[in-house]
């Protein structure tokens, strides 16, 4: 059990009203319900599971936190309510001190998100996110993780569809790999089969933030350009990584693809992944992420015309006419996203193939059963947050920064299969 220090609380969702913090909050009380703070009993009737789970909803409005509170219904009127700022640290150190672990859904990360992880870290109060904005996570990890080492925080970032899918995929194939050819893949690949979802507003702002500050800092898309931009500085090694940033047949799926939106984000924390368990040589692991589109000439129009459509869309978002034109008329304005309807409706269908160094190979599959951003994203965050706060002990796992692999791997798994709509399964046949 984690367990490790008496406070009021498991579990504070900051951002609640937000609009993943919203739907996080009702999966959180559909799951949970709403335990006593004081006894960890209470009001736990209709929650699908058993598990304890003393949970409150945080942000910077009363007035939006009763209306969320009321919004949820007669099942959450005891649900504990906490006001703070995310530019105040005074307030940010009272939530602290009250729980175990503290979730974010409060971004752009790189413009609100450090004073929290800053008074988590000097706090020791454990941590996580779905942000996937790898500057700002590179950033955090260069000015706090001493603190979080030194007081006991363990921080987890990228806790979402970016980047759990991806990163515990990677690490049931090589957990696999190692069982059944005694040695770890050095070559995998994820593939996007199939995917249905909608974007929210804060997703694009974040979006668009870090192409804005890209557009005028050729020291950050250096970094951005590097893979190995989350890795610790002695695991960075030279080997070149592939990268699939157009129309490209894939002989391993028989299939053409085209360059998947979330890469960028993905890649970089299944490098850090490995560069911290070592599970593949670091200097000899290859990881690349696409989207397939099909077979034959069909197949190849869709990947010219996907790959052609992410570029254009970048460019746009570099220049600040086009950006203002795509922020009034034609992308979500902070506070909307897909409906509950496309919430349930979404689904996505990821491929892994990994080959060992002497060409042996392995297959795997991950699929959710909801909008991958939001209603899937929803479950895989408060799963790790119950995860972090019931299952990985401070002496097992320590402080400082991890990814969802390092610092979850079964434990999450599990969970994610019993409660989150996940699926995690190894083609055994696959090296035939």
């Amino acid at each position: 059990m984690a367990k490790a220090k008496s406070t009021r609380f498991d579990v504070i969702v900051f951002g609640a009203t937000s609009f993943v913090g919203q739907i996080l909050c009702r999966y959180l009380l559909e799951q949970f319900g709403v335990a006593d703070a004081g006894t960890g009993t209470g009001s736990g009737a209709g929650a699908r599971s058993k598990e304890k789970l003393r949970w409150a909803a945080a942000g910077r409005s009363l007035e939006k936190l009763e209306a969320l509170r009321a919004s949820l219904g007669s099942a959450a009127t005891d649900l504990p309510l906490q006001v703070a700022d995310a530019a105040d640290e005074t307030a940010l150190r009272a939530l602290c001190v009250q729980t175990r672990v503290l979730v974010s859904t409060v971004g752009p990360y790189a413009l609100y998100g450090e004073p929290l992880v800053k008074v988590c870290c000097e706090t020791g109060t454990d941590y996580c996110d779905l942000t996937g904005e790898t500057p700002w996570i590179g950033r955090m990890i260069a000015a706090h993780e001493a603190a979080a080492k030194a007081s006991g925080a363990r921080i987890v970032h990228c806790c979402g569809f970016d980047s759990i899918p991806s990163d515990l995929g990677v690490w049931t194939l090589q957990q696999a790999a190692v069982v059944k050819f005694a040695k770890p893949c050095t070559e995998v690949k994820m593939r996007v089969k199939a995917m249905k979802g909608g974007a929210s507003g804060g997703t694009v702002a974040s979006l668009l933030n870090v192409v804005r500050e890209a557009a005028t800092n050729p020291a950050l898309r250096r970094e951005l350009a590097n893979p190995y931009s989350l890795c610790p500085p002695e695991s960075q090694p030279k080997l070149r990584q592939r990268s699939v940033n157009g129309a490209a047949y894939d002989t391993d799926f028989n299939a053409w693809c085209a360059p998947f939106v979330m890469a960028a984000i993905n890649t970089r924390v299944v490098f850090r992944s490995n560069a911290i368990t070592k599970v593949a040589d670091p200097a000899k692991f290859k990881y690349d992420e696409a989207m397939l589109t099909g077979e034959g000439v069909k197949g190849r129009l869709s990947a010219l015309g996907l790959a052609g459509g992410l570029g254009g869309f970048v460019v746009a978002a570099a220049l600040p006419p086009s950006r203002w034109l795509l922020e009034k008329f034609v992308l979500p304005a902070p506070g909307d996203g897909p409906s509950p309807e496309a919430q349930e409706n979404g689904f996505f269908d990821l491929r892994f193939f990994g080959r060992t160094e002497d060409g042996q190979t392995l297959r795997v599959k991950v699929t959710g059963d909801r909008d991958p951003g939001y209603g899937s994203t929803a479950k895989m965050l408060g799963q790790a947050a119950a995860c972090l706060a019931n299952d990985i002990s401070k002496s097992e796992k320590p402080g400082g920064f991890w990814t969802p692999a390092t610092i979850f791997g079964e434990a999450l798994v599990t969970r994610l299969v019993k409660d989150a709509g996940l699926t995690f399964i190894v083609d055994e046949n696959s090296d035939a």
